[in-house]
């Protein structure tokens, strides 16, 4: 079974920090006290911290807004929009926008249990288990059914393949994987 969503239908929830506020996609495993993964769209509204995820690996891709420049006390990443960009979650990172509000597309998953892929396509796709985030243009399941921009669509343990309707459609894919 394929889980579609579209942006507007995202609880939000406000930072600690009072930096942003995010839209949870899915924590998998559903209901769980500690995901194995875990899909959300960030609003960057103000300069600071990350939030430290000692045994997680994050995987970042700015949706749209101004770059945000991650600095850590020997790394330096300018992100820049849909250019996925992958660290650890206990690295300190601090964010410094580089102009006004930013919006960025995070897949995180734990160590040693899942690992993921993130890159934009524009060509048909297929995985085992993944999460899709509609850039522009639509997309079409093997079911028939459509996304659009602001929807997007998570699955496990099915084959899903995922196809372009227009020549200018742009998808951002996360695949995951089980560690063995």
């Amino acid at each position: 079974m394929i889980a579609r969503f579209a942006y507007a239908d995202l609880a939000v929830s406000r930072w600690r920090n009072g930096g942003g506020e995010t839209r949870e996609i899915i924590s998998f495993p559903p209901g769980a006290d500690r995901f194995g993964w875990r899909a959300s769209i960030a609003t960057l509204a103000q300069d600071g911290p990350f939030s430290a995820f000692p045994d997680i690996d994050r995987v970042i891709t700015l949706l749209h807004g101004d770059p945000v420049l991650l600095t850590a006390s020997d790394v330096q990443h300018l992100l820049t929009p849909q250019k996925p960009w992958a660290f650890a979650g206990e690295l300190a990172l601090t964010a410094q926008l580089q102009g006004s509000i930013s919006e960025d597309f995070n897949i995180m998953t734990r160590r040693g249990e899942w690992q993921a892929t993130v890159e934009v396509v524009n060509t048909a796709v297929s995985a085992l288990h993944g999460v899709a985030w509609v850039l522009g243009g639509a997309w079409q399941a093997a079911d028939g059914e459509k996304l659009s921009a602001q929807q997007g669509a998570w699955w496990v343990d099915e084959e899903t393949q995922l196809s372009r309707c227009d020549t200018d459609a742009r998808l951002l894919l996360a695949r995951l994987n089980r560690v063995l």
